[in-house]
């Protein structure tokens, strides 16, 4: 009888792990947003439609001591323009991503954010916080450079968009990201930032 009673216990004890494993998932998606998004806005300008907006980064001490140490974090914009549809599925129309390099320099003693092949450096981390944090005419539609070809949204209509801004920790280092599993230091980003947005005439 103890024997088997032995034998029921182990066979059950992989679902006690995935009990585990799903609570933390839980615990981190249920936990307070750490990046607040404000004033998000879409605006017609040379090249197509851009979009500016503020973010509150809660930037913890973790990650402060990791970027001064020489890790390289890696942050992402996300923006999507969808159409409601009453009888399907929302029509995704536009998928933009940007991200943003944050690296420390110890030689010049200087913070550096990165953006693609363009760069600024800050002599101290809340500078360069302070750039990120304001995000400003990122262009997510591009004009059409014919006029006869389609561009997927029309001047005057309504759409849904929405805008986040996250830690990619997919991109740390392998021993971080394997740190940053279930340590809720390490997952900072924005809940999704959802507005209706009404298109504005194109800028001439």
């Amino acid at each position: 009888m103890v024997s088997i009673t032995a034998c029921l216990k182990n066979r059950f004890e992989p679902w006690r792990v995935w009990a585990i494993v799903f609570g933390l998932l839980f615990t981190l998606a249920a936990r307070a947003a750490e990046i607040e998004i404000s004033n998000p806005e879409l605006t017609a300008v040379e090249d197509g439609y851009a979009v500016s907006a503020d973010f509150a980064i809660d930037f913890n001490e973790r990650l402060e001591e990791a970027v001064t140490k020489g890790v390289v974090l890696n942050f992402v914009v996300d923006f999507e323009l969808t159409r409601p549809r009453w009888y399907w599925l929302d029509e995704k129309l536009v998928s933009r991503s940007l991200t943003y390099r944050l690296s420390y320099h110890a030689l010049t003693r200087q913070y550096r954010l990165s953006t693609g092949a363009l760069h600024q450096s800050f002599p101290n981390l809340s500078e360069a916080l302070r750039m990120l944090s304001r995000l400003r005419n990122w262009v997510v539609i591009e004009k059409a450079p014919d006029k006869s070809d389609k561009v997927p949204v029309k001047p005057g209509d309504a759409y849904r968009a929405a805008l986040r801004l996250r830690l990619d920790v997919s991109q740390l280092p392998k021993p971080f990201q394997i740190s940053a599993l279930g340590n809720r230091d390490w997952h900072l980003a924005s809940d999704w930032k959802v507005w209706q947005a009404t298109l504005p005439a194109e800028s001439k």
